[in-house]
């Protein structure tokens, strides 16, 4: 029993729901969860790939169904619900007898196990996006991608601080951290759809990436600066620098840690004779990256991503990307679906008072939040073919990321009902619009039928033209070259 203090006090939450709750009973609910999330994902990326758009919009649109906006299968008590929302107690209560005094704690926990599968989720999705990711693309697009997030910061939140003051007279404190919370940009969810159709390697793709990581960094800087001012109003100079030299150091040092690593993890999963003796390594030292970040007070997604672009440098890139795709498929919808379902659509509705102001407010908000970021595009330079558009579109998603903001925001009190509405339904917006804005303004690439019918062409004409050695050998070098 002693053993269990140290996660009692980390988990208090768990610690407590799991202690007075039936353990079959947690277990039973946690399965009915999943099978919910996964008939959710599935569902609704099929029909999404159907009409179109990309699969996690139908995974995000699929939470909010079975969430508490809908069906209340999936609801969490962090969204100011209880047992008595939750379908699957409901369920549970009436085929496997669980009583009412224990749904409480059953409820608590089943929700605690959920929302930690999820954050395992967003773990190894930044993973094997950092090993889909090239490094050295990345550092290539470095200046370019911390002009664009400089720029996605600074103008949205000085925007929305400036235009909530001014034209709704809020005060200094809520309006920095509402500004704040527009700095946000999910790299999940672009990294996603960008992987979808193809582009996560292309030009824009790593302007974005990159754009975002450095978002995030900033981010958690911004976030720490305005919880310090919604706790006391006064910042906390000391550990705003403590911050901004962590992240810089844990991402050079990343980088660095690639030159260094590669041989070793590859000497080491080639000794290794039995079953995972690739895929595991590569999580244990994911999860040490992720746990490292979190330490040092960043997110652990960021420590998974530098840890998939470190191992995407060794010779076991695609072998390891084959092996982590189906656990990323197992995981990954969890996170989106319940991202989904913690997103309360009763804030959109006008009938309620407190909502009408909120509606306004989340108004100028939401163009803020989609200006701020389409015009991060035109900072890009020297590029004069590239998909300016898209890079802006691609830094719109709020997403967790703004969910963070807003449930920190909450927590603390500094922000007023309808504001806290604003920025909600400025998350719910610009997560949901980002996705198909993607594929309007990047479509599918069609590069390699073009390339088809060149070399086709070619080849025809050189049939006329050329001599036999030539006709065979000027397409199949022409064919190595496009593919290396």
């Amino acid at each position: 029993m002693h053993l269990l203090n140290p996660i009692s006090f980390s988990f208090p939450l768990l610690a407590s729901a799991t202690q007075a709750a039936d353990s079959s009973m947690v277990v039973a609910a946690v399965l009915l969860s999943l099978v919910v999330i996964y008939l959710a994902s599935k569902v609704g990326g099929e029909l999404s790939n159907k009409l179109g758009f990309p699969p996690v919009l139908g995974e995000l649109v699929g939470g909010v169904v079975v969430g508490i906006s809908v069906f209340h299968l999936l609801v969490f008590p962090e969204g100011g619900t209880d047992a008595s929302n939750s379908l699957i107690m409901t369920f549970l209560q009436t085929t496997a007898g669980l009583s009412p005094e224990a749904t409480p704690a059953v409820f608590a926990a089943q929700s605690e196990v959920v929302s930690v599968l999820a954050e395992l989720g967003v773990i190894i999705l930044l993973f094997e996006i950092g090993l889909e990711s090239n490094l050295k693309d990345l550092m290539a697009v470095g200046i370019q991608a911390t002009i664009v997030a400089c720029v996605g910061v600074a103008v949205p939140f000085a925007a929305g601080t400036v235009g909530l003051m001014t034209l709704f007279g809020i005060s200094a404190v809520p309006a920095i951290f509402a500004g704040a919370a527009l700095t946000a940009t999910s790299i999940g969810i672009t990294s996603k759809v960008l992987s979808e159709l193809g582009r996560l390697n292309s030009k824009e793709g790593q302007i974005i990436l990159g754009a975002a990581v450095i978002d995030d960094v900033l981010g958690i800087i911004v976030l720490a600066v305005v919880a310090s001012l919604a706790k006391d109003g006064v910042v906390d100079v000391s550990k705003v620098i403590y911050l901004i030299i962590s992240a810089t150091g844990f991402i050079l040092g990343s980088i660095l840690l690639g030159n260094v690593f590669n041989r070793s993890f590859v000497a080491i999963a080639d000794k290794l004779k039995t079953r995972g003796g690739l895929v595991i390594p590569a999580f244990i030292f994911a999860f040490a990256m992720a746990y490292l970040a979190a330490v040092i007070h960043l997110e652990a997604i960021l420590g998974a991503f530098a840890a998939g672009l470190v191992l995407e440098e060794t010779d076991k890139r695609k072998e390891l990307q084959m092996q982590v795709c189906p656990i990323a498929d197992m995981l990954v919808p969890i996170f989106f679906v319940t991202v989904g379902a913690k997103t309360d659509l009763g804030v959109l509705n006008p009938g309620i008072p407190d909502n009408r102001e909120g509606l306004i407010m989340a108004t100028f908000l939401i163009i803020v939040a989609i200006i701020g970021k389409v015009i991060t595009g035109l900072s890009v330079f020297g590029q004069p073919e590239i998909n300016r558009l898209a890079i802006g579109v691609g830094m719109i998603p709020r997403g967790e990321v703004g969910l963070v903001f807003a449930g920190v925001g909450a927590a603390s009190g500094v922000l007023s009902k309808p504001l806290g509405a604003a920025i909600i339904m400025m998350v719910i917006l610009t997560t949901f619009l980002a996705p198909p804005l993607l594929r309007f303004v990047f479509p599918e690439p069609k590069t390699a039928d073009s390339e088809q019918l060149i070399l086709d062409g070619a080849s025809g004409t050189s049939l006329v033209i050329e001599p036999p050695q030539s006709k065979v050998s000027v397409p199949e070098g022409t064919t190595e070259s496009r593919d290396s």
